[in-house]
């Protein structure tokens, strides 16, 4: 159980959603590269230091929950119930973010994405470093070394298969195949006393 947020925390977290909130308001309506960082910071009302202290970058703004996808796919191997197949954990994780990634709104976001080369860069360093945690996270889960290329190989299926989902007509039929084919490269590799 965790504990509750103190009200610093909470403030905290409060100018972070608001700031990429107005962030991606403002991105909406001018177009990405006709918004500044001082321009989303006078629009959220706080000093652009304390947007940098809240956000690495102005494509960080765009990614506000870029740590919860990552924190949500480790939590799928780690998290999982001890008969759960570890492929069936993360194939329910990438189906429920992908299902959040397509809903009502979230449309114009990813045109806006693909529609610039600096958040597609941003993009795909940030799908390399969630398949990295997830790597290890699975090499741990597997007590093997984090370095197992087996490990690094699916992890970066699972994390692309979020992107190939996101962008197919039918979602859910694209999880299905893609992780059809992850489930039979893990049963190639994945040691026998591990499922």
């Amino acid at each position: 159980m965790t504990e509750p947020l103190g009200r610093r925390e909470r403030k905290k977290a409060a100018t972070r959603r608001k700031i990429a909130e107005t962030a991606l308001r403002l991105f909406l309506e001018r177009g990405y590269d006709e918004v500044g960082i001082r321009d989303v910071a006078a629009e959220a009302d706080v000093a652009v230091t304390t947007l940098f202290s809240h956000f690495a970058s102005k494509e960080a703004l765009v990614f506000e929950l870029d740590g919860d996808f990552q924190h949500g796919l480790t939590q799928a191997v780690t998290d999982r119930a001890p008969d759960e197949p570890l492929i069936s954990a993360l194939r329910r994780e990438i189906q429920a973010q992908v299902r959040h990634c397509a809903a009502d709104g979230a449309a114009p976001v990813w045109r806006m994405i693909d529609g610039s080369p600096a958040l597609r860069e941003y993009e795909e360093l940030m799908r390399l470093r969630h398949a990295k945690a997830l790597a290890a996270a699975i090499a741990a889960d597997l007590d093997a070394p984090r370095t197992t290329t087996a490990c690094q190989a699916i992890a970066r299926f699972v994390v692309d298969a979020h992107s190939l989902a996101r962008e197919s007509a039918d979602p859910d039929a694209a999880v299905d195949e893609i992780f059809r084919m992850i489930e039979a490269a893990w049963e190639v590799y994945r040691p026998q006393s591990v499922s």
